[in-house]
């Protein structure tokens, strides 16, 4: 059953097309229907999966679709956009070396991932390695999260922001509601919230907001 675009159920798993077969990136679950091979998506090690779970209603990515992904760590997440944007480019920054030596294991083997040593809060650093972006996909632990998006957004013009909200990354005295209720009114001037994803019980004090660049 197809979810969205690039997104199944497979016998009863969140899955994507593996876009290389017989690769595994975190030791997920490979499953084989209709001659096909899909990757078993977890909604424990991705964000993404567990907003999809837990009602994410609009999903801004197409087979064709370039996303920039702040964030990328050891490659979860993007792989499985990788699979679901197999004729676009996942554009992966990573900031820790440590990360970077693991997401280019998958990297060898997802080729539209572009692998980028850099830091998020310094989009001027690979300005010049990013071509044209559809969407911008964050999910850093850094205190100014939505301002990350914000400078960013302003560099490479997508059309869509998703971006995960790490309260205590950012005020671990703050209750988690009034983190949100700040870093979201932040965003406000520039994006259009589309939705705002609680996402537990998959991760505890975190949501997720689904945004459209305001024209």
């Amino acid at each position: 059953m197809k979810k969205f675009e690039g997104v199944y159920k497979v016998k009863g798993k969140l899955a994507t097309l593996n876009s290389s077969p017989g690769f595994r990136v975190y030791d997920e679950r490979l499953l084989n229907k209709g001659g096909c091979e899909y990757r078993v998506w977890d909604p424990y090690r991705s964000k993404l999966a567990a907003a999809i779970l837990n009602g994410l209603n609009e999903f801004p990515f197409e087979g064709d679709s370039n996303v920039l992904y702040l964030g990328a760590s050891s490659g979860t997440t993007a792989s499985h956009l990788a699979d679901i944007c197999s004729h676009g480019l996942i554009y992966c920054v990573e900031f820790s070396r440590r990360m970077m030596r693991e997401l280019l294991q998958v990297t060898a083997q997802k080729r539209n991932m572009i692998p980028i040593l850099a830091d998020a809060k310094k989009p001027e650093q690979y300005v010049y390695r990013v071509g044209s972006v559809d969407v911008i996909y964050q999910d850093v632990a850094q205190a100014k999260q939505a301002e990350i998006l914000l400078r960013n957004t302003e560099a490479f013009r997508p059309r869509y922001g998703m971006l995960a909200i790490k309260s205590r990354s950012i005020n671990a005295v703050k209750s988690p509601k009034q983190v949100f209720r700040e870093e979201t009114e932040k965003l406000k001037g520039k994006f259009e919230i589309l939705q705002n994803v609680d996402l537990r019980p998959y991760d505890k004090d975190h949501i997720f907001l689904n945004l459209r660049v305001k024209k």
